[in-house]
């Protein structure tokens, strides 16, 4: 099972429920079977008593559990049906821990965030990871993660955590983070700013997790000395690659080119800017 986790910096309302619903459309267009998991790290077991003026759309699903609505997102680009276990929140994480501890099935340990808290969680995502939610039998391929809120706050700590030790429980070559963070650009300067970007980075890393992609929303798309400043700064590259004419594997691209030798862009920070429509989303990512 390969995993990606998508979080979010500098604020909230970014769009990483389209953009880890987008990344799934991208890779099952590939072959690939798709599962999701959506975190909220808000104390509520579910969203069905939360206002959606506050909150927005209350998504019900077809075992009826009262969830996010990122999970709507999901059920509608990737054409999946998922369960109430597919919305991991912290209500939820406690109440599961805390019935144990009643049942005594810690054996009169002391009862804490690391390791019960955080092991609780990682236990959850891989249950529920392996669950079918395509109509096949089987697990899927990948299964995309979404943390609700914003890097920094203190509700999310314990799944920062859990999540940091998740990457080394399955290993670097399963585990890729996505971070969606905002690139403002400042209407008297007309400059896109990278400062709010490399503050989220020096967070994420600060907890323990270093992000693989950097998914950058502004107004229009990231400049390449922006992209640069980026990787320089947070750490995450952008490489150009040679290949040859002669490897096998790119016999499709070779196909559209003339030289011996060509250069292929690998996008580890690429931009989502403001499109019209939101299934648009994939496109870019494509």
């Amino acid at each position: 099972m390969k995993y990606v986790l998508v979080t979010g910096g500098v604020v909230s309302g970014l769009g990483k429920g389209v953009t880890a619903s987008s990344i799934g459309v991208v890779l099952k267009a590939c072959g690939l079977r798709i599962t999701s998991i959506k975190i909220d790290p808000y104390l509520n077991t579910d969203a069905g008593t939360m206002s959606p003026f506050e909150h927005g759309e209350v998504f019900v699903l077809d075992d009826g559990g009262e969830v996010d609505l990122d999970l709507g997102n999901y059920e509608r680009f990737l054409d999946i049906k998922l369960t109430r276990d597919n919305n991991i929140t912290t209500g939820k994480i406690y109440q599961s821990v805390i019935n144990k501890e009643r049942e005594g099935e810690y054996l009169g340990k002391t009862v804490q965030v690391v390791p019960h808290i955080t092991n609780a969680i990682q236990d959850w995502i891989e249950r529920v990871a392996m669950v079918p939610v395509d109509g096949q039998e089987g697990p899927a391929d990948v299964c995309v993660i979404e943390l609700g809120g914003t890097i920094g706050d203190i509700e999310s700590m314990p799944f920062i955590e859990a999540l940091g030790q998740f990457s080394y429980r399955v290993g670097a070559g399963n585990f890729c983070l996505v971070h969606v963070s905002l690139v403002p650009v400042l209407n008297v300067v007309g400059e896109q700013k990278t400062k709010p970007t490399q503050h989220s980075v020096r967070g994420l890393r600060g907890l323990g997790l270093t992000p693989n992609m950097l998914a950058c929303r502004s107004t229009k798309e990231l400049e390449e000395n922006v992209k640069e400043k980026l990787s320089q700064f947070c750490h995450v590259p952008v490489l150009k690659l040679s290949f040859s004419t002669t490897d096998n594997v790119y016999v499709q691209l070779i196909a559209l080119v003339d030289n011996e030798f060509f250069w292929l862009q690998a996008a580890n920070i690429f931009t989502l800017y403001d499109v019209s429509n939101i299934w648009h989303i994939p496109l870019l990512l494509r």
